[in-house]
């Protein structure tokens, strides 16, 4: 049996890896550059630079881009869409709305399949599921032998009402598959059965672009490791917070749509606990994105309404994270107005900022941080050598001398509007969200989360800072600390006091097995297997609802109706217990538990004063400018220690700034906690 846990995350850059020895309780990290045409050589570059033999590896999990980027870029197989005669363009017309309104130029990406690909046929079922003109067979048949024509590889069904009666639209998969038996073909009543057709369409119409995508990944990577010896499940993290094995991704795609960016949210919200704090904030900070994810009370909040681009949502239950343009490569720049600011736009890997001597010719933070000297010249062991007077060079040109700042002014000017633009995304997911951000620790990883952590924390009244061990990897981290989990929906709409709990009960005992039939055919034993019941309810009148827990079995709904009110007042400031409640729809959250593996502790050891490396004049504007401050080794820093800021605290993936008036502490998770 093998004894290794190994979790990678595939970023647009670097692809991560994790490995946790079960048998000595060690942790071994490698990163390695990601193959974009490729990405399970990455991997397996990875895997294999970690030395870790394959066939004595218990566990792979792993948190993927592949239908993140296949959907930005449009590198997407030809694929049609099916819809009820008369409903041809619903993908096109959306709801009409658009991100900017204010902006007459800024127009809506186009639809993922073209008009000319889109197709109709008559049938048609009412709103009860009453069909009223059945499928004509003939057109049916005449579309797919067109499609076959096209060389289509993928094909998405959305009739009107299929949620509640899906017969036409099966009767169609029917057909296709007779005439096109190697396509992939997916119906919006099997991939997400609700309501609010533009919804449920467009996460179908996701679904299949990605469906021959993500299949063809899982197929090749789950083939290469297996010749190298893996013989176990590789599982794959979706949106919603846990994993799917490989024979089920293919059929729920669209779930993978941002399978990387949920690893780094649970992988917060763990180590926030591990650290004693129920209610955390995590912020991860890499090259050109910050994404920030809530747990409040133990649990990660959780929404429908994402997008990978605007316009087209997708409907499957998602972690909510808030992505801004704010990493260690965003530009700074000057906008017509002369006002300073900072990204979205990023540098990128290549040419990357200009201290990496690559060609950059615009400054970033990154140039900004390690002029401030927050930054070593020398990172990841010496791999990476950063260029500091080109760094100066770039920022008093472009920043410096529009403002007439020093070089050091400048720089942190730049670092100022980084901060304000993470505070301004902070203040969205928290107080806009009913919640007060001092009630809260703030989790901050990814390559340049900890140079910036302590600062938004002052800013945001925020008491804690957590930086974990291997910020740069938390997020690959992250993929080992899921289930097998499925989220399944059905529509239910009903006023509350004409509902008994016995009518509720008989339609979760049925969602209930059909989840305990996926979780079956994903080799999940019925010991491991967790069902836990949300009944979504709104106020007469509303369209939006709110997911309040039910008891299992559901005994009385007088306590979900007390708890409906409640939750409404915090988010929306807002309840009336006079007021009529719907119910809208039923919920099961169907998890199959994984074993979890214990993190290693240690016990104090050694002196703190081992662990100093230099000291360093660091720009501290709380300081008064330039203070000569000690800069620490992290790897040797023992448990249990307390120092003071100034302070620098380096690692091979990240830096660890501790400002003038900061106290850090080192726990037995070597997790650094600041606070001040």
């Amino acid at each position: 049996m093998g004894h290794y846990r190994v979790a990678v995350d595939v970023g647009g850059t670097f692809t991560d890896v994790f490995i946790f020895d079960e048998q000595k309780g060690e942790i071994t990290v490698t990163k390695v550059s990601s193959t974009p045409d490729n990405p399970a050589e990455g991997i397996m570059q990875g895997v294999k630079q970690a030395d870790v033999p394959l066939g004595e590896i218990a566990l792979f999990s792993h948190g993927t881009t592949v239908g993140t980027n296949a959907l930005i870029t449009r590198r997407l197989p030809k694929t049609a869409f099916i819809a009820t005669k008369g409903f041809r363009d619903v993908p096109e017309i959306r709801r009409g709305t658009k991100l900017d309104l204010w902006d007459a130029y800024d127009d809506v990406a186009p639809p993922y399949i073209r008009r000319r690909d889109r197709f109709e046929v008559t049938e048609r079922t009412d709103y009860s599921g009453q069909i009223i003109t059945d499928l004509d067979e003939q057109e049916a048949r005449t579309i797919a032998r067109v499609l076959r024509k096209r060389g289509v590889e993928s094909v998405a069904i959305g009739f009107m009402n299929a949620y509640v009666n899906p017969e036409n639209e099966q009767r169609m998969k029917a057909i296709l598959q007779e005439e096109l038996p190697e396509a992939y073909i997916c119906t919006s009543s099997e991939t997400i059965p609700e309501m609010f057709e533009h919804e449920r369409i467009s996460t179908t119409i996701v679904n299949a672009v990605l469906g021959p995508i993500v299949g063809s990944y899982i197929k090749e990577l789950s083939a290469s490791l297996q010749v190298e010896g893996y013989g176990g499940d590789v599982l794959v993290l979706h949106s919603g917070g846990g994993v799917m094995t490989a024979d089920t991704v293919p059929r729920f795609a669209a779930r993978v749509a941002s399978s990387g960016i949920a690893a780094g949210a649970i992988a917060s919200a763990h180590i926030a606990k591990l650290c004693g704090f129920q209610n955390a904030i995590g912020l991860d900070m890499g090259g050109t994105s910050t994404d920030i994810s809530l747990m409040y009370d133990g649990q990660l909040r959780v929404t429908k309404d994402w997008y990978i681009e605007y316009g087209y949502p997708i409907g499957f239950p998602s972690i909510e994270i808030l992505t801004i343009g704010a990493g260690g490569g965003s530009l700074a720049w000057i906008d017509q107005g002369g006002s300073l600011r900072n990204g979205p736009h990023s540098a990128g890997a290549d040419p990357g900022p200009a201290c990496y001597q690559k060609g950059g010719q615009q400054p970033t933070n990154t140039d900004a941080n390690l002029l401030l000297g927050r930054l070593n010249t020398h990172l990841l062991g010496g791999q990476l050598i950063l260029d500091k007077e080109r760094a100066s060079e770039v920022i008093a040109e472009k920043i410096g001398a529009p403002f007439g700042y020093s070089d050091a002014e400048a720089a942190n000017a730049i670092i100022k509007v980084a901060n304000a633009n993470m505070c301004d995304a902070l203040r969205l997911i928290s107080i806009r969200r009913g919640y007060d951000p001092r009630d809260f620790a703030l989790v901050v990883f990814g390559g340049a989360g900890a140079l910036h952590g302590a600062h938004l924390a002052k800013e945001m009244e925020i008491p804690t800072v957590i930086v974990p061990p291997y910020p740069g990897i938390t997020s690959a981290m992250g993929c080992l600390l899921v289930d097998v989990r499925h989220d399944l929906f059905r529509t239910y709409l009903a006023r509350f006091q004409d509902v008994t709990p016995d009518d509720l009960e008989t339609e979760y005992k049925e969602m209930e097995e059909q989840a305990a039939k996926l979780l079956s055919e994903e080799g999940v034993a019925g010991e491991n297997v967790q069902l836990i019941r949300y009944i979504d309810m709104r106020y007469i009148g509303q369209w939006r609802s709110l997911s309040i827990p039910l008891s299992r079995p559901v005994s009385s709904l007088a306590e979900a109706l007390e708890l409906f009110h409640r939750e409404h007042e915090r988010e929306f400031a807002f309840s009336n217990p006079d007021q009529g409640v719907e119910i809208y729809g039923l919920r099961v959250e169907a998890t199959g538990v994984v074993p979890k593996p214990d993190l290693p502790t240690e016990e104090p050891h050694g002196h703190l004063e081992d662990a100093v490396k230099e000291t360093r004049s660091v720009y501290f504007e709380e300081g008064g400018g330039y203070v000569e401050t000690t800069v620490y080794d992290r790897s040797k820093i023992p448990v249990g220690s307390v120092f003071h800021g100034p302070a620098i605290v380096e690692q091979l993936d990240s830096t660890v700034v501790v400002p003038p008036g900061f106290t850090a502490e080192v726990d037995a998770y070597k997790n650094i906690l600041l606070t001040y």
